[in-house]
C-alpha cells in the first residue's frame, strides 16, 4: 500500500502513558480510544492526524505498561504506522498483534521532524522522505501474513477454519 502522508514526530522514551493516559484504561473499544490517542504527550495530536499519517519517535517507543490500549488507540486514530529507532519488545508485539505496523529506521528518524510529507510503501517497509529513500528493516513472512489480515486474531482465525 503505497500513499503521501504527513509526519508527527515525537522524541525518545515515549512511554504508555504518554500514548494513551491511564485513566482511559476502563474504555476497551478502539472508537472510544481514539480521542484520547497520545493526549498525555500532545494534546492537540487528535485534532491534526489525518488517515493514513505516520508517527515517528526516537529510542524506545511505548515503554511502560503492558497495555494494548496504546498501539488500538493509534491504530484507531488513523495512523497508518509507526517508525521509530527502537521500540520496547511489549509494545512492538501488541502493535502487531493488532494490525499496526512498526518500522524500526533509525536513519529516517534522524532526518524527520513534525509536518514533514512522507511517502510510504508499507508492504516494502520503503518510505521517500525528503527526496530521499530509507528502507526499513523487513518484517519476517509470518508477520506480513499478521498485518496484511489485520492482527492475530484475523490470522489465526483464518487459520483454523
Amino acid at each position: 500500500m503505497k500513499k503521501t502522508a504527513s509526519v508527527h514526530r515525537y522524541g525518545h522514551d515515549i512511554n504508555t502513558d504518554l500514548i494513551l493516559p491511564g485513566q482511559y484504561l476502563n474504555l476497551y473499544k478502539a472508537e472510544d480510544l481514539k480521542p484520547h490517542c497520545l493526549e498525555g504527550l500532545d494534546p492537540e495530536f487528535i485534532t491534526r492526524v489525518k488517515v493514513g499519517d505516520v508517527v515517528i519517535a526516537g529510542k524506545n517507543f511505548g515503554t511502560g505498561s503492558s497495555r494494548e490500549h496504546a498501539p488500538i488507540a493509534i491504530k484507531a486514530s488513523g495512523i497508518s504506522c509507526v517508525i521509530a529507532t527502537s521500540f520496547a519488545r511489549i509494545f512492538y508485539r501488541n502493535a502487531i498483534n493488532i494490525g499496526l505496523p512498526v518500522f524500526e529506521c533509525p536513519e529516517l528518524v534522524e532526518h524527520s521532524k513534525m509536518g514533514d510529507i512522507i511517502d510510504v510503501d508499507i508492504a516494502s517497509g520503503t518510505f521517500i522522505l525528503n527526496a530521499t529513500t530509507f528502507q526499513a528493516r523487513p518484517f519476517p513472512a509470518i508477520i506480513h501474513e499478521i498485518l496484511k489480515v489485520g492482527g492475530l486474531v484475523p490470522f489465526i482465525s483464518r487459520k483454523t477454519m
